[in-house]
């Protein structure tokens, strides 16, 4: 697995940050290679990607969610292996430090050969970027989930 780590900080509350995050559904919007994100229940979702020109599709579920501190998620379902951590880290009233840590197991060759070549990495920094430029380009959050997950329910 490949270790990916990536943090901005927005010119938003971390209430903002976080409920923005919530918003599954929308991360095809800043996210490149996203598809679709189709949310099942709360805490699985449904994603479609697009990289390389390789389709994939699978599930994931979120297995702790803490609102204004954090998300962790792993894949359960289809060709993609990857677990992860989002982190809020409020700064001060109106800046948050968000923190994305993500483990991926390139599964075809061109994803393998473009782990090795960076892809992923640039990826990632890019989608942070862009959430950056989404969130404050907003001015707010488009809706929000605040509800509690514990590890091992």
């Amino acid at each position: 697995m490949s270790t990916v780590k990536e943090a901005v900080e927005v010119e938003v509350p971390v209430h903002t940050a976080y409920n923005q995050w919530t918003q599954f559904e929308e991360f095809p919007q800043f996210m490149e290679g996203v598809e679709e994100v189709r949310q099942l229940d709360e805490r699985r979702n449904h994603w479609t990607t697009q990289v390389s020109g390789v389709k994939r599709e699978f599930d994931t579920e979120i297995v702790d969610q803490l609102p204004d501190e954090r998300i962790t998620w792993r894949t359960t379902t289809g060709d993609s292996k990857q677990k992860g951590t989002v982190r809020f880290q409020r700064l001060d009233d109106t800046h948050t430090r968000v923190e994305l840590v993500m483990e991926v197991d390139p599964t075809g060759v061109a994803e393998k050969t473009g782990d090795m070549l960076g892809v992923i990495d640039r990826r990632v920094k890019g989608d942070m970027q862009r959430f950056k430029e989404h969130i404050e380009g907003r001015g707010g959050e488009s809706g929000a989930w605040r509800g509690r997950i514990r590890p091992g329910e």
